[in-house]
């Protein structure tokens, strides 16, 4: 199976480099040279465009920054590059009725198409174990878990066209909404006396239990993984959850949907952006409630 990656950011780049550990022949475009030698690193063949890249390629796999990244690099470089009847898969995260329109022009020029945005940041991009949420077609849905398998731990089809998106954008409204609560949770048990260390023993074996907690808990020690061990950097930036929290909000007002939590999260990630965090992990936001941001100065200056 020949792949063509597109994209060799933060995540494209640990996944890109699966498929290529996994044997498979792998052409990789990214107008980063930094990332395109990475990629050959790792065992990827660079392209010198996405045009080239997707020449010849039986899987056309794409991870941009948002929706008119996506549009664009289809409609110019992919349709009519990449061979009629190739699968192409969108795993970045945009908006459900973008994903729907580029799925509809990709099925015109004769392409089979589908969206799978990703979870697990890039630590699981890294590790090959991200889980991956798909909208397409029910018949191609085989072909797409194959040629997902070296970057996934688990590949779900989420429903029909823009199924993914919508699945994603919902499920990062989740993660922000208990992160929240966690940063607010420790961070009253703190100024209550409380050792943010045995709280997590506690929340994290009680109905307070949440991924947030378990998984990603915002105060070094507990989850040693946890960016909070590293001066909440790396992980998923402040930023690109702003950016989801804003897609959920923007499709909540077009479907007459009620989410008071989530606009208020996304007011909290603005607010936490907008003071210059946007490129620490969204779990920094702690630092925020707790009134510590000097400590993310100071880790940010270390950096």
């Amino acid at each position: 199976m020949s792949i063509a990656f597109i994209g060799l950011g933060n995540m494209g780049s640990g996944m890109a480099a699966n498929q290529a550990r996994s044997g498979r022949p792998v052409r990789a475009f990214d107008l980063s040279a930094a990332a395109l030698q990475r990629a050959e690193e790792a065992g990827a063949r660079p392209a010198a465009s996405a045009v080239e890249a997707v020449e010849g390629a039986e899987v056309v796999i794409t991870m941009l920054p948002a929706g008119p990244h996506v549009r664009k690099v289809y409609e110019e470089q992919v349709f009519g590059n990449a061979p009629r009847g190739a699968l192409l898969i969108d795993c970045s995260t945009i908006d459900p009725n973008t994903a729907r329109e580029v799925a509809g022009r990709a099925q015109n020029e004769g392409y089979r198409f589908a969206d799978a945005p990703v979870s697990g940041g890039t630590i699981a991009a890294e590790a090959g174990s991200l889980a991956f949420m798909v909208g397409c077609h029910e018949e191609d849905f085989a072909d797409v878990e194959r040629a997902l398998q070296p970057m996934s731990r688990a590949t779900i089809r989420a429903g029909g066209l823009g199924a993914g998106q919508a699945a994603k954008i919902c499920n990062n409204m989740i993660l922000a909404v208990t992160m929240l609560g966690t940063c607010e949770a420790v961070a009253l048990g703190e100024r209550l006396g409380l050792d943010p260390e045995r709280f997590f023993e506690i929340a994290s074996k009680s109905s307070g239990q949440s991924w947030s907690m378990t998984s990603y808990y915002p105060w070094p020690g507990p989850v040693p993984a946890a960016p909070s061990n590293r001066g909440f950097t790396g992980g998923f930036a402040t930023k690109m959850m702003l950016k989801d929290l804003k897609l959920a909000q923007d499709a909540a007002a077009h479907a007459d949907a009620t989410t008071p939590l989530g606009a208020h999260a996304e007011a909290m990630y603005a607010l936490f952006d907008k003071l210059g965090y946007g490129g620490a992990d969204f779990s920094a936001v702690i630092q925020m409630l707790r009134g510590r941001l000097d400590l993310l100065e100071e880790f940010q200056s270390k950096a």
